[in-house]
């Protein structure tokens, strides 16, 4: 690979592209710059921060509880990890406590979210390196869970339903059942969607091999959750910095394999996603299952909140570990806030994964790695 890019640079024939920031295939308002010869690239450079609207300081200037819809923003295709996230931080700074139904509640709303987050994702993958109709196919079962999370918060996209000492509300008469027919519905679901896309001969020859990241890259360039996991690293947030009630759930963590190709390549990164589907729905149905056991209390509202000192949580949203920072100095506003996102660490790769691969490639490597612009720019 260095002999190559060592030619192209002799070959004084380089140019300078623009991508983005408005391209479809960027996954949101993101500008890579990128250095060609040809069909090969030298590099792309991610030019980052048109989409910042400065979240983390307005975390300063409203009250914490005020806060929490702003969460949403941070990641708007995942929000329910940034509702939980910003609701432990401040719980564990005020020393507060949560209904045991409010965690269970809050785990549903996080694997049905995590859920969602995945097919647009995979969806998404597909589309990118060509395959139209699969998006759409699974952007279908994206509604019918956006319709479950509707019912039990009234919104489909920035839910705002997580507070700080438990969650809005409980779950209504017969969502429970509801949320049980349709993991029924789409466990087959998933099998149909291996069978077109995870498991199709050209989808695999464009993903196999491309832009391997190895355990050591992945652990040096701090990425984290499914990008961490596809390199051959075994380590998730939820069972290793246990939270909430996932000590009481039992899950497996998917890591890269090498299946079709080397591990750490983008069709493990795509792979290592389609099997936390599977663990999700399995969750989703141990805390149903478990649920009744629990008193009806959903939500224990604090009293003013004036706490001090800091506090630092972990969660594991769609796109790993996302931790949040808090400083409180006895004030109702924060006087400091602080979010760290994987979509944030996971494009500080790209341009050395970039190196050498074709133009057409790089989409797929951007896709593979599942990043979203919120997370980045905050």
């Amino acid at each position: 690979m260095s002999e190559l890019i060592l030619a192209y640079e002799a070959s004084g024939e380089e140019m300078t592209l623009n991508m983005g920031p408005q391209h479809p295939s960027t996954h949101g308002v993101i500008r890579f710059i990128i250095r060609t010869d040809g069909e090969v690239m030298h590099e792309a450079i991610p030019d980052v921060g048109f989409l910042h609207r400065a979240i983390e300081h307005i975390a300063e200037k409203c009250t914490y509880e005020g806060f929490m819809p702003y969460t949403d923003r941070v990641d708007y295709v995942c929000a329910m990890p940034a509702n939980h996230v910003w609701a432990m931080a401040v719980e564990k700074l005020a020393d507060l406590e949560v209904p045991e139904r409010a965690e269970y509640l809050r785990v549903i709303s996080d694997e049905l979210n995590r859920i969602s987050s995945h097919c647009i994702a995979l969806g998404a993958t597909a589309m990118d390196i060509g395959a139209i109709t699969p998006f759409t196919y699974i952007l279908r079962e994206r509604e019918y869970v956006n319709e479950l999370l509707e019912m039990l918060c009234g919104a489909r996209l920035t839910y705002n339903y997580h507070r700080i000492g438990g969650v809005g509300w409980d779950m209504p008469a017969g969502w429970r059942d509801k949320v049980l027919r349709w993991c029924d519905h789409f466990e087959p679901v998933m099998a149909e969607f291996d069978r077109l896309i995870t498991n199709n001969e050209l989808f695999v020859r464009r993903l196999a091999n491309l832009a391997v990241i190895s355990a050591d890259e992945a652990m040096s360039y701090g990425l984290v959750g499914p990008n961490l996991r596809a390199s051959g690293v075994d380590f998730d947030v939820r069972r290793d910095v246990p939270y909430s009630i996932y000590p009481k759930l039992k899950f497996d963590v998917p890591v890269g394999r090498g299946l079709v190709g080397s591990v750490g390549d983008a069709w493990d990164r795509y792979w290592v996603r389609a099997q936390e589907w599977r663990q999700s729905v399995t969750m989703i149905r141990q805390c149903l299952a478990q649920i009744d056991g629990t008193d009806k209390e959903f939500w224990k509202q604090p009293k003013k909140l004036k706490p001090k000192g800091d506090a630092m949580v972990r969660v594991e949203a769609a796109r790993g570990d996302m931790s949040c920072y808090v400083v409180g100095d006895g004030g109702t506003n924060a006087y400091r806030a602080r979010f760290r996102t994987g979509s944030f660490d996971a494009m500080g790769i790209i341009r050395e994964k970039s190196r050498g691969l074709m133009v057409a490639d790089l989409v797929a490597l951007i896709a593979s790695l599942d990043v979203v612009a919120p997370e980045i720019d905050r």
